[in-house]
This record gives C-alpha cells, structure tokens and sequence, in this order.
C-alpha cells in the first residue's frame, strides 16, 4: 500500500521531516519541487539537511519553510563515551550554525514533554542536565564574561497535568525575560524503528507538541512567541500501524519470488490490508505506540548527549575537552 495514503487514512503524523521527504521522494521517484536537500556523511554519524524554499516545498511537505536538520548516529546505542561526546559535539556544531546568536543574546529552553512517562520525559531530562546560567551570570568571573550566555530553561509539563496549554506558560515565560531566542526540546515519533533514540532533530520553524502521537497541541513558534524558536527533537516511539504495514509490505515483497504468490498479491487490495492492520490493532488502531524496554536508558544517555550539544552551542567559554564537566 502507498505508505503516504495509509498514514493519512490512519492519521499518523511524520515528526521526522527526513522521513516525509523518504516517503514523497520514493513515490514520486524524483525531486519534490521547493526542497532541497544535502547529506554529509561523518565517521559516527550522517547529517541530512532539507530545506523547504518556497510555497510549493510547504504544500509537497505539509510543513513551514525553513531548515530541517538530522543526525542519524546508530552508534549512540553503543555504550561508548567518546561516540556520545563526538555526536555532542556535532550536535553543537549544527546547532550553532541554526541559531546564528550574537554575543549578548539570550536563550530559554523549554522541555516540553510529561516526565512521568519515559518516552515523553526528554525535554525535562534534558532541562535536568543542561547548564543554566542566567541567575549566576552577572556574578561569573571576568574572565568567563561574554564566555557563557545567559541561558534560563523551564519543564511546563503537559496540559494534562496543570490543566494549562504549554504555549500559553511559554508566552507568559517569554513576555516576562524577554529571550532572544527559545529552543524548545520535544520527544517525535519516527516510522522507523532503528531511529529510536539515535537520530537527533534539529528545525528553525518551532514545534507542535504531541503531533506524532495524535494529540496535537498549540504551535510553538515565532509567530505566537514572540521571537525565534528552534526545535530539537529525538524519536522514542514509532506507530505500531506503522510497523504492522512495514512488516505485511515485506512479506509481500516475499511473494513476488514465487508466480503463484505473486498473482495472489496483486489481487489484493489496499483497502484490504488496511482493514486488516485495523483490525488487529483494534480498539487503538493509530493510538498504539511502541517503544523499547530500554527506554530508560535510551532517554538518559540522549539527553545528555542533547544538554552537551546545546551547552556546546551556547557557551564559548566552554571547549570540546571540557563541556563535560559542566553538566548537571
């Protein structure tokens, strides 16, 4: 079945936008008009960078012009410190070059996601351990002056549990410190499992809490904030829609080795397949979301890898030998 209509039927939301352009890109089996996209291929890591240019890029994607940045580093499940700290760094790195800040800007994190479920508790963990600066910084020492920004962050939590729209606690946030800029770290869905926990999102057009999962909240951007938002984003669960088609596609693509099975499989329909992945996920259907037992862990060792990466960007005074030690 052609995976862009079966996500719509079932209303599953591509976080990724990588994975968007796959998915259109492979249908089309040519460029999307207004897209443009690079890939950089590092020792740990492959960096794809697709940037939307105009109107017609927005409506092929369905997403804001801008620049969408991914780190796919599979290694980061390797329990291996150096690899962590080198995709920190090229996080940073990244980062960086999205934020574009001058010496004197400021900036609020915001980790938007409910920390008393593992999947959702990114943002709050990163906040956890990122190097918050804004209360010390006019009684640092001189000669860390103009080395480590003004950085404040905050962990609104979900409307879920103070009854509150996320947006509207941010705008209160930023109508009172008046940041430069706003980085907001969210927890995304992927379609692909082997991006769970090991690609890293970076986007300049904000963040719409909970869209991969169904419940779409208020955009977070610079259009309802008030000043730039940049979104970092790791996937932690992917659809289980979403596996059950890659998983009836495979063994479809099995039939076509034999003739016999390959007649059967071009008889059958796409609103039979979906039928089927209905009804074995019924009653949840697109609401069943899946994700390692480890997660745990995985939660842990990215957003420390993401309070590396930020602290990195944000604070010259602080080199790649020692932006480890600043860490909570």
């Amino acid at each position: 079945m052609n995976k862009a209509t079966l996500y719509e039927r079932l209303s599953i939301g591509l976080d990724m936008v990588v994975e968007a352009h796959e998915v259109l890109r492979g249908e089309s089996g040519k460029e999307i008009p207004g897209v443009k996209m690079d890939e950089t291929k590092y020792a740990n890591a492959t960096v794809t960078t697709i940037t939307i240019l105009d109107s017609r890029g927005e409506e092929y994607m369905g997403r804001p012009k801008g620049t969408y940045i991914t780190v796919d580093a599979p290694s980061v499940r390797e329990n291996n410190r150096d690899v962590h700290k080198e995709i920190g760094l090229l996080l940073g790195e990244k980062l960086r070059e999205i934020l574009r800040l001058g010496p004197d800007d400021s900036v609020l994190l915001v980790g938007l996601g409910n920390w008393n479920a593992t999947p959702d508790a990114l943002g709050p963990r990163v906040i956890d351990a990122s190097l918050i600066t804004r209360h010390l910084h006019k009684y640092c020492p001189d000669e860390l002056q103009g080395g480590l920004r003004s950085v404040s962050a905050i962990a609104p939590g979900v409307l879920g549990l103070t009854g509150i729209e996320t947006a509207e606690i941010i705008n209160g946030v930023v109508d009172k410190i008046k940041p430069d800029v706003v980085i907001a770290i969210d927890a995304l869905a992927a379609s692909c499992l082997d991006r769970i926990a090991t690609s890293i999102q970076i986007a300049d057009t904000g963040i719409n809490p909970g869209s991969g999962v169904g419940n779409r909240r208020a955009g977070i951007n610079e259009e309802s904030v008030g000043c730039r938002v940049i979104a970092i984003g790791i996937p932690t669960v992917v659809n289980a829609a979403v596996i059950a088609h890659n998983v009836v596609e495979a063994l479809l693509e099995q039939f076509k080795t034999s003739p016999s099975l390959y007649r059967l499989y071009k008889n059958i329909h796409e609103e039979v397949i979906e039928d089927i992945i209905n009804s074995v996920l019924s009653p949840y259907k697109e609401n069943l979301m899946v994700t390692p037992k480890e997660i745990d862990d995985l939660i842990d060792r990215m957003s420390r890898i993401v309070a590396g990466g930020i602290a990195q960007a944000l604070h010259p005074a602080i080199g790649p030998d020692e932006f480890d030690a600043y860490l909570n």
